[in-house]
């Protein structure tokens, strides 16, 4: 099965593509460093040429408010859209547990992207982590694992995410492998 995987560059989606190619899938690691901006929506078309699956793991280059919102809105239409022109039947997103209870600009835009999705009529699924925010920068408490979801035989546990063993040992939080 091909899968892109936006974001596939960096330090979740680096482990998330190396699991899928593990099973023997044909993964298309997005990036702007791979040649796959959804900011600009270059390479997308070819990255998801003949792909059922897209794992959004992009995130934003700036955590300040206005910019996060923007990058994750202008991010999501065009990956969707993408998606959409392809044929792409599934897609998930990683998202954080709680972001509906905080005002942060960060959580904020996270909301919006979740939205984003719902109301594009594509569906998708996400994979929601628990992020120990006090303990961990933003970046890496994106990681903490809490539930499984499951695509065409695709086993998408939040452990597919989980590219900072080293910090749950750490702080004593438990992740899961399957």
């Amino acid at each position: 099965m091909k899968i892109v995987v936006i974001g596939g560059t960096g330090l979740i989606g680096s482990k998330t593509v190396a699991n899928l190619r593990e099973e023997g899938h044909e993964v298309v690691a997005g990036s702007p460093k791979s040649g796959v901006n959804t900011i600009t929506g270059k390479g997308l078309k070819e990255a998801m040429a003949g792909a059922q699956v897209a794992i959004d793991l992009a995130n934003s280059p700036s955590f300040e408010d206005k910019a996060v919102l923007k990058f994750f809105e202008t991010s999501g239409r065009n990956l969707l859209a993408a998606e959409t022109a392809a044929g792409v039947r599934h897609h998930v997103a990683l998202s954080i547990v709680g972001t509906d209870r905080s005002d942060n600009g960060y959580f904020r835009a996270k909301v919006a992207q979740e939205k984003l999705i719902k109301t594009s009529g594509k569906g998708g699924r996400g994979v929601y982590v628990r992020a120990q925010r006090d303990l961990l920068p933003p970046r890496a408490s994106d990681m903490l694992p809490v539930r499984n979801r499951a695509i065409d035989g695709i086993g998408l546990s939040p452990t597919r995410f989980a590219a900072l063993p080293a910090a749950t040992r750490t702080f004593g939080l438990q992740t899961l492998r399957v």
